[in-house]
């Protein structure tokens, strides 16, 4: 029964939680600037309402930043994952056998991970091509 408690806990209980948290931190954000901005609002002593809420707003990188961001997952992310194919690979030669776990959970991890860093790349290589046409008009 132990056995099968695991997986489902971190296969579906444990990414419904970090999609829990996240959502309810950027909520209390949100209902916190909110709050900020009524105060201000209600206590009327000369503040200007459109500056403060220009002040509190989130943010935005710019395309550039989100352009390298992902180019820095998408390194990260293949650089781990090759790394992860070595050491099953460096297990595999030692004589370790392919079905168990020191061989079969880096393979595994590793080529998710590889796959996620050239998505990440790719969506870079797009968007880069589609900022500098943007850029050049």
């Amino acid at each position: 029964m132990s056995n099968v408690l695991v997986p489902i806990a971190v296969c579906m209980v444990l990414p419904i939680a970090i999609v829990l948290i996240v959502a309810l931190t950027k909520m209390n954000g949100d209902n916190k600037r909110t709050q900020i901005i009524i105060k201000a609002i209600e206590a009327n002593n000369n503040v200007d309402a459109d500056k403060l809420v220009e002040s509190l707003k989130k943010t935005n990188n710019t395309p550039h930043e989100v352009l390298s961001l992902r180019l820095l997952r998408g390194c990260i992310f293949s650089l781990v994952g090759l790394g992860l194919i070595i050491v099953g690979l460096f297990n595999l030669i030692n004589g370790t056998p392919f079905n168990s776990d020191p061989v079969s959970v880096p393979f595994v991890f590793g080529s998710a991970s590889i796959a996620v860093g050239i998505s990440y790349l790719i969506v870079y290589l797009v968007t880069r091509k589609q900022l500098k046409n943007t850029e050049g008009k």
